[in-house]
């Protein structure tokens, strides 16, 4: 990686000392920074390099993050202004600034989401894309008064709000119209809620590529609602509300039965925001935030179209001429049957070397789908265990798992059911497994089960051999062409013992504390990577080539940050390759000169985890589930393995280096705390796209085995 260090962004050199940094002010709060990753996101959209549909399709990934961030960061801060906790946090921010703080930026972004989408409204009706209003389609007004009164005035539910009826209860982002209406017997003014029912699409067809809004098509018919009423005004607004759940799991007889009811309490958390059409007058305002129990500082006004998630499915039209070219996942060449005619054998492969896997450049179903349908198939395999966090919801990662378990193998699935927004599906598949017999695992009291590990135990000639498959990302056949992920496979001895002692200790009372290769979290991890920090330092001291690569999701731990501060001025070189949050403050003289932070924003999500320690020839690299966060290092299983192979490091080497070296789709964070362009800090830009630099590998590998 030395090769490309050149071309890194760094801060120039000050000839004397900076003052002390305020307290607080070496780090960066978490929750600002998760806002400018979304900020990086919009600008994907606002991009016009990028195909049009694809930027449409960010408008809509933009919304989804929003909401995500506002039921479960923003609800979280909540929650300690409410239990009483002001002190500052590491960052030395107190919970009402940050609050405070957030507003102003979601402000911002907010109206940056609302310009962009008028933007590409325009762009996409030059292209024949248009979402019409009612009054742009007269013909149609019969053909959807029809179609209002077959399809949709059945499934609507008007809910007034007097004395006679209270506020009614409004579900976690739902659309609802707020509607005024007038009687003309005694010209008493009467206000009514109607929520947009999710169950139907929100884009109605009224022409080729052309679509009218589902609210507009009911607000054009509301007199049907109504009888008799006459209709003084009508206006869109949306609710987000408290999704996080909330678990005593020491006093839990029943975890799973624990979880569904906690699902059940999801719906009706409390409200944390409530978006408005910027028309909405002040009086319809305020009835909704007493209705809600939310300050004017909880009220967002939006121009345009409200929740644009439903922008996924105009990004989906078959239009290639507006959509990124299309990427087929190619199979490695290790897994590779010699006839195409017969299915790969995954075992055998590995025997030959550990097999390194990287989604979404290599299909998943070749590879990890592969191994594990094989294993379900193979009469030589005894036991399969396997973590399940995410899955979708035909898994046929799952569906292998039941058929092995039908066939008498056994079968051992840990099925994380606190996985945020994936409890439901994750209850089902667990329900399913138990009635093919297998032996299900709920987690462990107090701790989620984040790793990604598989384990399959074979009778091969006069004794068995275990395999495994230690990633980075979840057993997800759908988000594996979307995600960035890796993958190991392997049959080596002590990672084998590793990944067994591993689920004994999920599924048994094991009270494993050391393993041989693996970092394993909440038990070791944590002083393993303290430990490799540490090691850098003394190396630096020794020798003057002091080197660490961090490529996570989210770096906001503050002990691992404080170690990169040491290190850092103990002169080691640090490069964080980070997708989301990040508080590490790079470029402050005298505190983390040496530490350069980036960010890869685009066609993919960045989603791999990998670590290297030291320079070139002493390299040590990890990949695996963790990040470098509190939750994951202290309330998570989490496993990170060694990659050992001078042929898959070398690989990992490369992915880096490409990464490093992006001025395409890269974003350089400076010591003022800002974000910037890696294309607009560089003289000449080479425009090295990280996605299509991995893609074109990828391709080239498959052409020259061709």
């Amino acid at each position: 990686m030395t090769a490309v260090r050149s071309s890194v962004v760094r801060s120039p050199a000050r000839g004397r000392p900076a003052a002390p940094p305020r307290p607080g002010a070496s780090y960066i709060n978490r929750e600002l920074s998760w806002l400018e990753f979304n900020a990086r996101v919009l600008y994907e959209a606002q991009d016009r390099r990028n195909p049009l549909l694809e930027r449409t399709r960010f408008l809509a990934i933009f919304t989804t993050n929003q909401d995500e961030f506002f039921r479960v960061r923003v609800a979280g801060v909540k929650r300690q202004l409410a239990a009483g906790h002001s002190s500052p946090m590491p960052d030395g921010m107190t919970p009402t600034e940050v609050l405070s703080s957030v507003r102003l930026r979601v402000l911002d972004l907010t109206a940056q989401h609302s310009a962009a989408f008028a933007q590409i409204s325009d762009e996409l009706a030059q292209e024949g894309i248009r979402i019409v209003g009612h009054a742009q389609r007269p013909e149609r007004h019969h053909e959807l008064r029809r179609q209002f009164l077959d399809e949709i005035f059945p499934v609507l539910t008007p809910l007034a709000v007097d004395p006679g009826h209270p506020f009614p209860y409004i579900s976690d982002l739902s659309l609802s119209l707020a509607v005024t209406v007038r009687d003309p017997e005694s010209g008493e003014r009467r206000f009514a809620r109607i929520k947009v029912p999710p169950v139907l699409p929100r884009l109605v067809p009224v022409g080729t590529h052309t679509f009218m809004l589902l609210e507009q098509v009911i607000a054009a018919n509301l007199d049907a609602l109504f009888p008799g009423m006459e209709i003084l005004e009508h206006h869109l607004f949306r609710v987000t509300r408290n999704a996080d759940l909330s678990i005593e799991e020491d006093e839990a007889d029943d975890l799973l039965l624990v979880i569904e009811e906690e699902l059940r309490k999801r719906r009706f958390g409390e409200a944390v925001r409530l978006e408005v059409e910027r028309s909405m007058p002040r009086q319809t305002r305020e009835l909704l935030q007493r209705g809600l129990t939310l300050g004017p500082e909880d009220v967002y006004e939006v121009s345009g179209m409200l929740d644009l998630s439903a922008l996924a499915e105009l990004a989906d039209l078959d239009l290639p001429a507006l959509q990124p070219h299309p990427w087929q996942p190619v199979v490695p060449l290790a897994l590779r049957p010699a006839d195409e005619d017969e299915e790969a054998d995954v075992f055998a492969a590995i025997r030959e070397a550990d097999i390194l896997i990287h989604h979404p450049y290599e299909s998943f179903s070749g590879t990890v789908q592969r191994f594990i349908e094989q294993a379900a198939d193979d009469p030589d395999v005894l036991t399969i265990k396997q973590t399940l966090y995410r899955t979708s919801g035909d898994s046929p990662i799952v569906r292998a798992l039941i058929r092995a378990a039908e066939q008498g193998k056994q079968v051992v699935v840990l099925v994380e059911i606190k996985a945020r927004f994936d409890e439901r599906a994750n209850i089902v598949w667990a329900r399913a497994l138990e009635q093919a017999g297998a032996h299900v695992v709920y987690g462990l009291v107090g701790l989620k089960t984040h790793s990604k590990t598989s384990l399959v135990v074979r009778r091969e000639g006069r004794g068995l051999r275990r395999y495994v498959h230690i990633g980075t990302g979840n057993y997800h056949p759908k988000t594996a062409r979307l995600y960035v992920d890796l993958g190991l496979l392997s049959c080596n001895d002590e990672l084998g013992a590793d990944v067994t002692d591993l689920f004994n200790f999920l599924t048994g009372l094991s009270r494993q504390r050391t393993f041989r290769k693996l970092l394993v979290a909440p038990v070791a991890m944590r002083d393993g990577i303290l430990a490799l920090i540490d090691a850098e330092i003394e190396r630096q001291q020794e020798a003057g080539d002091g080197r660490i690569v961090m490529k996570l999701n989210a770096v906001i731990d503050p002990a691992v940050i404080e170690a990169l501060y040491r290190a850092s001025s103990a002169g080691v070189e640090i490069d964080v390759i980070v997708r989301g949050m990040c508080s590490v403050r790079p470029g402050v003289e005298g505190l983390s000169d040496r530490i350069r932070v980036r960010s890869i924003v685009g066609r993919f999500l960045e989603h791999s985890r990998i670590l290297c320690f030291g320079g070139p020839d002493r390299e040590r690299f990890f990949i695996g589930s963790a990040d470098m966060m509190e939750r994951n290092l202290d309330r998570r299983i989490e496993a990170l393995t060694p990659v050992e192979s001078p042929p898959l490091q070398e690989r990992l080497r490369t992915i880096l280096s490409i990464m490093l070296a992006d001025d395409r789709r890269a974003w350089v964070l400076g010591p003022d705390t800002r974000w910037r362009r890696a294309e607009s800090l560089v003289a000449d830009p080479t425009g090295l796209d990280t996605f299509e630099t991995l893609m074109g590998l990828a391709r080239a590998t498959e052409e020259s085995a061709e």
